[in-house]
């Protein structure tokens, strides 16, 4: 009996595969490493547990790292520069938000900008996220759709002048730093490509409400120490500051901007 060939059907690559293809393929050029440490955060769970209003577990990773950055200016530098490189170092952070929504039935992920997050209320930075997370591609992703329509080469090109540049435009176009997480599906990503200097990651709770927490990190920017004791700091950050915060946070007045 022949054995039949199976078929193969092509497809044009899916819509919002663009930026994030892009985002791998320039990340390939950065020596990127991971440094993990595992947290101690069940205080930090019990006083988000009761809290007065709801706050995720982003937006609490988001503001503690953000509070960190502001006591550690490596951590909102980056390398500018093509031929005569030098360091270029923002006043203010500006995290960058990997968001999963849904389009027409199929996961896509698109990149948010929050700007200074240490200085955000939690209460105001949650309302933020969900923003991004609720309201229409069209309009909480404007810019990022409309990168997605010009070819991709030319896309590379923007988003790599971009990643050089010492203007404070890199600052909200990128982002000093950013943060993925798959938490919420019950899973870890410790090893993601970005373009930002460091990169966030944080994985569920366990039982003992520990948390292996990850920074990945441009190793030409900053060595494995650095990267360790800002693990360390954040956990300090976490266990305290961001714990009172929790347990004073109230709802955001109506009408109040996020």
């Amino acid at each position: 009996m022949s054995k039949q060939a199976p078929t193969v059907s092509t497809s044009p690559l899916p819509a919002g595969r663009g930026c994030v293809n892009d985002v791998a393929i320039l990340a390939l050029d950065i020596p990127l490493f991971p440094v993990d440490r595992l947290m101690r955060l069940d205080a930090v769970a019990t006083a988000r547990s009761a809290a007065a209003v709801r706050i995720g577990w982003a937006a609490i990773f988001l503001k503690a790292y953000g509070l960190v950055a502001r006591e550690t200016p490596p951590l909102r530098s980056w390398l500018a520069g093509r031929f005569r490189q030098r360091l270029a170092t923002s006043s203010e952070s500006v995290a960058s938000l990997a968001v999963n929504r849904g389009d027409e039935g199929d996961d896509r992920l698109f990149f948010a900008r929050l700007a200074r997050p240490d200085a955000t209320p939690l209460p105001l930075l949650q309302q933020s996220i969900d923003r991004f997370v609720t309201q229409p591609v069209e309009e909480a992703f404007k810019r990022q759709l409309e990168l997605e329509g010009v070819p991709g080469w030319l896309r590379r090109t923007i988003l790599r002048w971009n990643m050089r540049s010492a203007s404070p435009k890199r600052v909200t176009r990128i982002g000093t730093f950013s943060l993925s997480t798959l938490a919420g599906f019950s899973a870890t990503n410790r090893f993601h490509p970005t373009i930002c200097t460091t990169s966030l990651s944080y994985g569920p709770l366990d039982g003992d409400g520990r948390c292996l927490v990850t920074v990945i990190a441009d190793h030409r920017v900053l060595d494995g120490a650095a990267v360790a004791k800002a693990l360390t700091r954040l956990e300090e950050v976490l266990t305290t500051e961001i714990v009172a915060e929790l347990r004073t946070a109230r709802p955001v007045p109506a009408g109040a901007a996020a």
